[in-house]
């Protein structure tokens, strides 16, 4: 278990979310509009239609009973214009002409004979023959001296002349283009404003679900009587929440029950271990030739290597179940490494291995310092076994983000193709090892409590590599220096 978030940059969903059902309600009104533009248009069109036929049929009318005298054209035309009047909402053009409406007659040979509109009546005509009109229902015809169509019905009267009444769609398209215009605004608006509450809406439950998340970032092995925060609200989070806090008490009952059993477990093995210990020195303390003292000191240096592989078995087995307990504070990394340099040193020299450490001075990790103390000389100590004479350790520090990275390489024979695979799991070992496997497991295990992580190869020139990283200490704003080379 990590006590960091491996993920620091998270993406908040609320973007998708808001964005999401803002695109299907803007596509849901976007589809109520064209079907309501759809019915206005038709229902503008019906009326339209409703007016041009009935206003057509009176016109037929009168000038079948209109003589047909010289008087003939300027009844006729004087009612058409006085039908012109009756249109609902209807503007003229800039030029006050009369281009809403039309009448013509056209005789049985299909020539113009009477007129009442603005433009050419010819052209009118012409458009209106080319046009396939049905006979009783209004048709759009498009003048080439208008820039929008009229909706144009005709009437047949006896002497075989046809009369035509014209109605611009010019106030139909003003109509539909202003309520197209009204209805995108809207529609913006709306939009927007439904964005603005998914989103405000959206981002306020999952901040909540943002803390619930770091809440149980932070709850680390020392700290598992940390709980995640709840709310009043009897909702689906307030249910996480609970759901989180009720599994994390039965997780602390858990730990504490499995360092209960180690304890004991510890306990019952090293009580004897001691004992059997403390007999031997007092044996060794009453033996006065070196030849009976030998086989006691072997057996007592046994008895340390039995304690301290129950000690890291111990440990290796509660960092792979995330039940290590740690006592975290502040570590100089760099004078560490120093210290425990001048320990092994001696016994390095002995056997012609030479240590160097490279570092740019203090380096702080957040990290409990006795198992730190206990890597290291793990580290230490699978140099001294496996290591030949005449060989070189270089360690390296430096820091990457908000991590300390521990660098050891060494030149000698590195690790063997058998084991690389399984350099991190116990009681592996290569076959000339007379150790237990457990070095790097609890080098792993330790730093995986710590959050950090191990990496271990050869390297290409030959010799091992093996890489910690381990998360830095709160600096309060001044950066950990590291990266030169000091010997």
């Amino acid at each position: 278990m990590s006590s960091r978030i491996d993920n620091p940059k998270i993406r908040s969903a609320a973007w998708r979310i808001s964005l999401w059902a803002t695109l299907a309600f803007a596509f849901g009104t976007m589809i109520v509009f064209v079907f309501l533009h759809r019915f206005i248009a038709d229902d503008i069109k019906n009326r339209s239609d409703a007016w041009i036929t009935g206003e057509v049929e009176v016109l037929g009318d009168v000038a079948e009973r209109t003589p047909k005298d010289a008087l003939y054209s300027r009844v006729v035309g004087e009612v058409a214009e006085l039908a012109e009047k009756e249109i609902p909402n209807k503007l003229r053009s800039g030029s006050g002409s009369n281009d809403s409406v039309f009448f013509l007659q056209a005789g049985a040979d299909g020539s113009l004979k009477l007129w009442v509109g603005a433009g050419s009546g010819q052209n009118t005509l012409d458009a209106i023959q080319k046009t396939n009109m049905l006979l009783d229902q209004p048709t759009d015809v498009r003048v080439s001296e208008s820039a929008v169509p009229f909706r144009v019905a005709s009437v047949r009267i006896d002497d075989g002349s046809r009369i035509y009444l014209g109605l611009s769609e010019r106030d139909e398209l003003r109509v539909l283009r202003s309520l197209r215009l009204r209805f995108f605004l809207l529609w913006l608006l709306i939009v927007l404003f439904g964005f603005t509450i998914v989103f405000s809406t959206t981002r306020r439950m999952l901040s909540h679900v943002r803390r619930i998340t770091e809440a149980a970032s932070r709850i680390g092995h020392s700290d598992l009587n940390a709980r995640v925060p709840t709310t009043e609200r009897n909702d689906e989070v307030a249910q996480l929440a609970l759901t989180l806090n009720r599994m994390l008490d039965r997780i602390e009952n858990s730990m504490h029950q499995l360092h209960t059993i180690t304890d004991s477990l510890a306990h019952d093995l090293r009580s004897p271990l001691t004992a059997i210990r403390g007999k031997l020195e007092m044996s060794l303390s009453a033996v006065a030739q070196i030849e009976q003292a030998e086989p006691i000191v072997s057996a007592i240096e046994e008895l340390d290597r039995l304690t301290e592989f129950l000690n890291q078995s111990l440990d290796v087995a509660e960092a792979k179940a995330d039940a290590l307990r740690l006592a975290p504070s502040e570590i100089d990394l760099n004078e560490l490494l120093r210290v425990m340099i001048d320990l092994y040193e001696p016994s390095m020299a002995e056997k012609g291995l030479q240590i160097t450490l490279r570092s740019a001075g203090p380096l702080n990790v957040q990290a409990d310092a006795a198992l730190i103390h206990r890597m290291i000389a793990n580290l230490f100590d699978n140099e001294l076994k496996h290591l030949p004479a005449a060989c070189t350790v270089t360690i390296q520090l430096q820091t990457e983000d908000d991590m300390a990275s521990l660098l050891l390489e060494d030149d000698g024979p590195g690790f063997t193709s058998e084991v690389i695979p399984y350099l991190f799991e116990r009681r592996v070992k290569g076959r000339e090892s007379n150790g237990h496997g457990l070095g790097l497991a609890f080098i792993d295990a330790v730093a995986r409590a710590h959050g950090g992580a191990v990496t271990a190869h050869n390297c290409e020139r030959g010799g091992a590599y093996i890489a910690i990283t381990l998360p830095l200490a709160p600096s309060d704003g001044i950066e950990s220096p590291a990266g030169s080379a000091r010997g």
